[in-house]
């Protein structure tokens, strides 16, 4: 069940990034013109199949293995999802800093992390629900990590954005305010991972914990003092890597103790 979990929660990240690509075709016509969509090399009714097949196979794929907490996963994914990128009224939340950054953060930081830990201790370890250390850490971490990268993501699209009437946090502040901002929050995120080794009481965690995350932080910020905003290409690889970083976390958390 943990493999067929995993996989829903794989085709509804699709999901959430084709419904956004959907409705900010003309956006990245500006941003991003090689992208599928807004290249034209992908139609607009093979994004909007692809959009339709991956929401209702994850939440088919909830439905079936009998997982209230994955099915809430899948069922909130979809509408936040929905809510953040789709140009209805009361809708298109992408378009409010504030709404942007709280609904996406909720959804990566407190939905995915307790949802997910509910459905594999329950229903893939058959144990009693117990929130432990780890948990409550993964939640604290990415909450800093998923409003850092929400900054962070946007500073390559502020024109396109403005030009748009997108108020993104990266266009409210600017650029480099933008960059030191999820950069300064990133590092407070692994100074409290590093801090929370120290505390741990199992020497093995402690120092797998502190080592890990300290390596993880002198990468980071030696990138970020190499990487020239003015040049694109550096700034999207230097998100692309912060991505990389946000994944490797998860090989780290479990030894949080």
């Amino acid at each position: 069940m943990l493999r067929q979990a995993s996989t829903s929660v794989a085709i509804m990240e699709i999901y959430m990034n084709g419904i956004n690509g959907l409705f900010d075709v003309e956006i990245d016509k500006v941003n991003k013109p090689y992208l599928p969509l807004a290249s034209g090399e992908m139609s607009m009714k093979t994004g909007a199949s692809i959009v339709a097949i991956t929401s209702s196979l994850s939440i088919g794929m909830a439905l079936m293995m009998g997982s209230p907490p994955l099915l809430g996963v899948a069922l909130l994914s979809f509408f936040i999802g929905g809510a953040y990128s789709i140009n209805l009224p009361f809708l298109r939340w992408k378009n409010n800093a504030f709404l942007a950054a709280s609904s996406i953060t909720f959804l990566k930081a407190l939905v995915f992390q307790f949802g997910i830990f509910m459905h594999i201790q329950k229903y893939v370890l058959r144990k009693p629900i117990a929130f432990t250390r780890s948990l409550v850490f993964a939640s604290t971490f990415m909450s800093l990590f998923c409003v850092a990268i929400m900054i962070m993501k946007d500073i390559p699209d502020v024109d396109g954005d403005k030009a748009f009437g997108v108020k993104s946090l990266a266009v409210l502040m600017g650029k480099e305010t933008a960059f030191r901002v999820s950069t300064y929050m990133i590092m407070l995120a692994y100074g409290v991972a590093v801090m929370t080794g120290v505390s741990s009481t199992f020497m093995f965690n402690k120092l797998i914990t502190v080592l890990g995350h300290s390596v993880l932080a002198s990468i980071f910020w030696l990138r970020y003092g190499s990487t020239d905003l003015s040049n694109e290409k550096a700034t999207w690889s230097f998100f692309r890597m912060t991505g990389k970083l946000c994944f490797v976390e998860y090989l780290l958390i479990p030894f949080v103790r």
